[in-house]
């Protein structure tokens, strides 16, 4: 989809402000879907200043791309609220790494897209702006879930309003409704892509990430925002050529792996026949597939839980409304009953609930037992990741979600907590592997 718009672009038959005339008014048509929070005022002077450059033969490798970014990332001088009360009138005043330097490349930044609070959700339903629906198989009154957290940006991409989003996955969360909406979600390695900027949920597992209808325009735009950042000490410089490795990878002779333990009890039948045929199709490639074991995956999700909450209760201590963040305006006898009545207004049950999870394990009677014993079992999950991939694996094929996309009255009978735990089975055991030294 990129190539096909910057030859477009670059041969005269659109021109950066037309496009981005055009994506507007696919966002306003789509907008029954909810997938966007705020459009960025500031996007039609960017696309004439592309424009200018591809009069003048100057153009960069993203110029005059529309790109979506899920409300998240910090942007300069653009509401950045994470889909919460709490941060509704927060505008930074600088871009998240990522979103720098998709600028800096060219790109025209449309707006922001929706997402659950704080990314704590696999739904894109518990947002203060209202859920996301899935543009597949929705009726007005009947309609599918988008997957979550970054659900927004995935039916930006599902429903053709743009060609790429950014979005940020901690347990599943661009891979799950990529999955969902039938589209490319690409999660890279812990520190292959730079946090900052990007409000911090779970910092030792949080990745910002690409999503888009192609594995090339992923790869395109990972190009263009891959590389060490000085502002985060967690970002590596991999030196990995991207566009030598699109352009010169071959799936022959390659040894995948078929772990045996997400064959979990509540993996759907559509999606096991979905996984074999995927199998039997890189087998006949000449590739060789064969099961392998990890034996750590039936305790990954509950160690995901506590890790998480602890996580989520030390980074959401900031919140009180004081240096930024909502405030309650009723009088209050004391500092500790305004911080608490802020809070309380400003964070939703689901936040909530998982800044409690996470205080009862991180009390002093509770953080051996629960916390200390959380972080030896993910060690003992990513040594069975290091296992594989000594053992000369190039790849593993594993389900995303354990399902295709529920209604959303299916999704809600069960609560937050659940859906992500059963949700997430497949996808946040490679956010506890961390990064990968091999």
């Amino acid at each position: 989809m990129i190539p096909l718009l910057q030859r477009r672009l670059r041969d005269r038959t659109i021109s950066a402000v037309e496009l981005y005339a055009k994506t507007l008014t696919g966002l306003e048509d789509k907008s029954h879907l909810n997938a966007f929070v705020h459009v960025n005022g500031d996007g039609a002077r960017r696309a004439e200043e592309c424009h200018e450059r591809f009069q003048n033969g100057i153009q960069r490798p993203l110029e005059g791309i529309p790109i979506a970014v899920k409300d998240n990332f910090c942007t300069k001088n653009v509401p950045t609220t994470c889909a919460s009360k709490m941060l509704q009138n927060f505008v930074p005043t600088y871009d998240a790494t990522v979103v720098e330097r998709l600028k800096s490349a060219g790109a025209v930044i449309i707006g922001k897209t929706n997402l659950d609070e704080f990314a704590m959700g696999s739904g894109t339903v518990d947002s203060i702006f209202g859920p996301t629906k899935n543009v597949w198989c929705s009726k007005r009154d009947e309609w599918h879930i988008a997957g979550g957290s970054s659900g927004g940006s995935c039916t930006a991409v599902a429903s053709g309003v743009c060609t790429v989003a950014l979005g940020s996955d901690t347990g599943g969360s661009i891979r799950n409704p990529a999955s969902y909406c039938g589209i490319v979600g690409y999660k890279p390695s812990y520190g292959l892509l730079s946090r900052h900027g990007l409000i911090p949920l779970v910092n030792s597992m949080d990745a910002p990430g690409i999503i888009s209808k192609t594995v090339e325009d992923v790869n395109i735009v990972l190009s263009v925002i891959i590389g060490s950042d000085s502002k985060d000490s967690t970002c590596v410089n991999a030196n990995l050529d991207t566009r030598e490795f699109y352009d010169n990878f071959s799936i022959e002779n390659c040894r995948i792996g078929i772990p045996e333990e997400y064959h979990c009890e509540h993996l759907s039948n559509e999606v096991k026949e979905t996984w074999n045929f995927i199998a039997d199709l890189i087998d006949d490639s000449n590739s060789k597939v064969e099961k392998v074991s990890m034996p750590h995956t039936s305790v990954s999700i509950a160690t995901y839980s506590v890790l998480n909450a602890c996580e989520v209760a030390s980074n959401m201590s900031r919140y009180t409304g004081f240096l930024y963040g909502h405030r309650s305006t009723n009088d209050h006898e004391s500092f500790g009953s305004l911080i608490t009545a802020s809070r309380m207004e400003g964070l939703g049950e689901v936040v909530r609930s998982r800044i409690l999870s996470g205080n009862f394990f991180l009390l002093q009677s509770n953080y051996e037992k629960y916390f200390m014993q959380a972080l030896k079992v993910r060690r003992l999950i990513s040594d069975d990741f290091q296992q594989i991939w000594k053992s000369n694996y190039d790849f593993l094929v594993t389900p995303t979600t354990l399902t295709t996309a529920p209604l959303l009255s299916e999704y809600k009978s069960l609560d937050n907590r659940t859906q992500c735990a059963t949700q997430d089975y497949c996808t946040q055991p490679a956010n506890m592997a961390g990064k990968f030294n091999v």
